[in-house]
Formats: structure tokens, C-alpha cells, sequence
């Protein structure tokens, strides 16, 4: 027994160190996660591309609210901060074609469908109004001043602040992809190098969905004036 055990010690170890060799074939070289399997003679990379942009369109939904007892009233009160949000849009430098109006809203809290609710004014109306343009600046500059709505008694209802989008992706995206699949190669190379074995021709390449994220990596990307662009490539090379 004893004989037939110590046969079977050598070849554990053996074993658990084919193994930590195979787990480090995978390694981290450059910007490619390398992948090689040695049956087909092909190495895997992954290749990363990001660049730095700045959103080019800002969309800037103000939303007030007026309530009262008489319709009439309530109507009345929403028309004037209607023309008091215009006043300060076009004071903030917006034409009239970058401002476009929703639609009204109206509740009665004693309808049927409010059955329920007591107390509080009968008639909410609300009232949105979209900026919608590419003075990204302009609008940040105008979020700031929404005080000033307010000061003039306007009550602003649910802001969610503006909407920041990069719209220009395919000016950007063969540069990135140019970039990526470089960075795939330069791992590619590398791990070839390594292994001693020449890199032959691509055997297959995938290319990934682009990403956008917020530039500093927290937030919303929605609400973030400054943006990343990601993209990954995948890429199987020959060996020879």
C-alpha cells in the first residue's frame, strides 16, 4: 500500500502544476487580455480604445405647476408663468426655435379618479416648456440661474436638471476602432514573442458595442456635460 501511495505523490504535483501553468497562460499583456490555446495554434486579444468628449446637444425641460379652487384662475395663473419663463429664455440667449411648449396637464383632485384625495386645492394644472439645443454652455449657465424663476413666484415642479447628449459617434468611431485593434496586435505580438511562435493572419475579429460613460466614472451619464467613449475589440490571430 504503501509503495502503490507513494507512486500516486508525484503525479498530484505534476498535475496541480499543469494546472497553475495553464491558469498563467492568461495574462494581462499591454491593453490585450490574451487567451492562447494550443490545439489551433491561435492566440484571443482583446484590444481597448476611450476618448475623452463633450456632449454637443443639451435637451432642458422646465416644468411648473399652478393650483386654485377656479379653473379660470388656475389657467390664468399659468399663462403668466408662461410668459415669464419665455422672458427668461429669451434673456438666457435662446431663440424662439430652440424653445418648444408641452402639453398642459390638468387635474381635479374631486374627479372620479381622485375620489379618494381630501383637502388641497381642486384644479393642479402643470405646464412644461423643452429647450432643446447645442449651446451645451449656455445651459449650464441658464440651470444655474433658475433662481430667478423662482424669485418671480414661477413654481418649478419635479426638475431633474438637463439632459446632456454626444450625438457625433461615428465622427469619432473609426479612429477608435483604428486604435483598439491596434492595442489587440500590440498584445497579439507580445504574447507571440514570448511563446516563440511568429503571429500569423487574423482568424477572427469581433468588435464590441460602444459604451458612453460619465468622464469621471460616477453619476449619470445622461446628466453629465463631459463623457467617456469606450470600445473593445476581440481578436484571434494565427500562430504560426
Amino acid at each position: 500500500m504503501m509503495t502503490s501511495d507513494n507512486r500516486l505523490i508525484p503525479a498530484a504535483v505534476i498535475g496541480g502544476l499543469l494546472a497553475v501553468g495553464l491558469i498563467g497562460a492568461g495574462a494581462l499583456i499591454g491593453q490585450g487580455v490574451v487567451n492562447a490555446r494550443a490545439g489551433d495554434r491561435s492566440v484571443t486579444v482583446r484590444g481597448l480604445a476611450e476618448k475623452d468628449v463633450k456632449a454637443d446637444l443639451a435637451v432642458l425641460p422646465i416644468r411648473f405647476t399652478a393650483s386654485g379652487e377656479v379653473l379660470s384662475e388656475v389657467q390664468a395663473r399659468i399663462d403668466g408663468d408662461l410668459a415669464i419663463v419665455r422672458q427668461f429664455l429669451k434673456a438666457q440667449g435662446y431663440p424662439d426655435s430652440s424653445v418648444d411648449l408641452g402639453q398642459l396637464g390638468v387635474a381635479d383632485t374631486r374627479s372620479r379618479e381622485y375620489a379618494s384625495q381630501t383637502g388641497g386645492p381642486r384644479f393642479i394644472l402643470t405646464q412644461t416648456v423643452i429647450v432643446r439645443t447645442n449651446d451645451v454652455d449656455r445651459v449650464q449657465t441658464t440651470t444655474r440661474n433658475l433662481n430667478d424663476l423662482v424669485r418671480q413666484g414661477v413654481v418649478l415642479q419635479d426638475f431633474q436638471g438637463p439632459s446632456y447628449i454626444f450625438t457625433r459617434l461615428n465622427d469619432v468611431r473609426p479612429a477608435m476602432i483604428a486604435e483598439a485593434t491596434a492595442a489587440a496586435r500590440t498584445g497579439a505580438v507580445q504574447f507571440a514573442k514570448d511563446s516563440g511562435a511568429p503571429l500569423g493572419p487574423i482568424k477572427s475579429a469581433g468588435q464590441g458595442s460602444f459604451e458612453i460613460l460619465p468622464r469621471d466614472g460616477f453619476g449619470d451619464e445622461a446628466t453629465s456635460l463631459n463623457k467617456k467613449v469606450r470600445v473593445v475589440t476581440t481578436i484571434s490571430y494565427r500562430l504560426k
